[in-house]
């Protein structure tokens, strides 16, 4: 209450108590952007998506709501596997184009940084062009964008009788795609990849400097956490199954787990990541939307808030924490977003809301009024300003 955060060019340069502020810079010729009854946050950070892909599965969701299981989706040639051959259609500027309407969505609803992932390509060919996506989006966007090579998605239809060459070829790629990604990222997991497999690829790329992240237990436990800690990853993703051995392992190599609890929630599982216990036990938790055409096909982080909340037992403290400073550690970049702090970027959303336990009370509203980016109003009014 009675706050103010003092901003120039892209950066804060104070933070405190109105009256102070005010007094302080007022023959600076400011701007003062008014949020009397609202509430002024960070932006989100949406750590875990794969925003960048042709078509979608609304199809696919039908079958799901008859009964029909994900796996038996997939034996048929749905799932990952669609929206692979969708993706592989699109020409460069299509799926540019089309990427460019999720990112609107997403700032809209107050993400100012998004890490987008390949990995619906599944050669190389494709998956550069994914990622040559990635490169445009981040220059003609103003969300900023974090990309990850995740060519190990799952094993394309014509290797699926010869996993093993597919992962060479993975390895192979990570020199081509080295300029345009920062993290490797690879799915250990039923039906993607072996933790022999996972640590072979992941450790190649650790070699040519990309920082590491891992799908793990979103179905099974075949290992991936144990190859996460051996080489280092940055974050482990899904963990929707947890040993507590496991647990203490990872708080000794400052892993972050990153939840995705939409996931679970549009799968119609009853098994939700065990954030409770992760957080008793002092890891650091962060959340995403995991936004994509199958399995969580939402980008609205307040959502995601909401369901935190609901389903992980997460209080709004914590999970508004988890979309923030704790999403930014998960892509290396809590020194500069995350938090409203002196000498960070001025990443802001201004909701209308007059108390911040309101973003999951309030479910399935967008309450972003405002969206500063890099110290710009990029959002007003609720609408986008180009």
């Amino acid at each position: 209450k009675n706050g103010a955060v003092a901003i120039k060019d892209e950066n804060i340069i104070d933070v405190g108590q109105s009256n102070k502020l005010e007094n302080k810079y007022k023959y600076n010729n400011i701007k003062i952007i008014d949020a009397c009854e609202k509430v002024v946050m960070p932006g989100f950070v949406d750590c875990h998506t794969h925003a960048v892909f042709g078509g979608d599965r609304a199809g696919e969701f039908i079958q799901r709501i008859q009964g029909i299981t994900y796996w038996e989706i997939l034996k048929k040639g749905g799932g990952i596997l669609s929206t692979v051959k969708n993706t592989r259609k699109l020409k460069l500027s299509e799926l540019i184009k089309t990427s460019s309407m999720h990112l609107d969505s997403m700032l809209l609803h107050g993400t100012t940084t998004v890490e987008i992932k390949s990995g619906y390509g599944l050669n190389k060919k494709d998956e550069l062009k994914i990622l040559k996506a990635i490169q445009n989006l981040k220059i003609i966007h103003h969300i900023e964008i974090i990309p990850t090579f995740l060519g190990a998605h799952t094993v394309p239809l014509e290797y699926k009788k010869n996993p093993e060459a597919y992962a060479k070829i993975v390895c192979d790629m990570l020199s081509e795609v080295k300029p345009y990604a920062t993290f490797c990222d690879v799915f250990c997991d039923k039906g993607g990849f072996s933790p022999k497999q996972s640590e072979k690829i992941l450790s190649s790329a650790a070699r040519l400097d990309f920082k590491l992240k891992m799908h793990v237990n979103e179905f099974e436990d075949i290992g991936g956490i144990s190859v996460a800690i051996k080489l280092g990853a940055m974050t482990v993703d899904h963990l929707d199954i947890i040993k507590p051995s496991d647990i203490l392992k990872m708080k000794s190599r400052g892993i972050v787990c990153v939840l995705l609890p939409g996931v679970s929630f549009f799968l119609m599982k009853n098994t939700y990541a065990p954030a409770k216990m992760l957080i008793e036990k002092g890891l650091p938790i962060a959340i995403a939307t995991d936004f994509n055409p199958g399995t969580c096909p939402c980008n609205n982080m307040q959502l995601i808030i909401t369901l935190a909340c609901l389903k992980l037992g997460m209080t709004p403290t914590q999970a508004i924490n988890a979309a923030t400073i704790n999403a930014a550690h998960a892509v290396g970049m809590a020194h500069r977003i995350g938090s409203i702090e002196t000498g960070k970027q001025a990443d802001i959303i201004i909701l209308d809301i007059h108390d911040y336990k309101q973003v999951p009370y309030y479910f399935g509203i967008n309450h972003v009024n405002t969206v500063i980016k890099k110290g710009k109003v990029v959002v007003e009014n609720k609408y986008l300003i180009n």
